[in-house]
């Protein structure tokens, strides 16, 4: 497993509730520069990859 050594904090734009995402700093240089979420964060859940993208929490999700 690889070293999660960075916690990103991600706001929901619609209710405001934080999410801490844990993450490894070389895969989020990755996604910065370009690297699709999912190929850069593998271990990471469809959730927390919606709040790196857009903040956007589960309950606020439209289903």
């Amino acid at each position: 497993m690889k070293d999660l050594n960075m916690t990103i904090e991600c706001v929901c734009p619609f209710c405001g509730k934080v999410q801490l995402v844990r993450v490894n700093s070389d895969d989020y240089d990755k996604w910065e520069n370009g690297e699709l979420v999912q190929r850069a964060f593998p271990y990471l859940t469809p959730s927390q990859r919606e709040a790196l993208m857009t903040g956007i929490c589960d309950d606020c999700w439209p289903s």
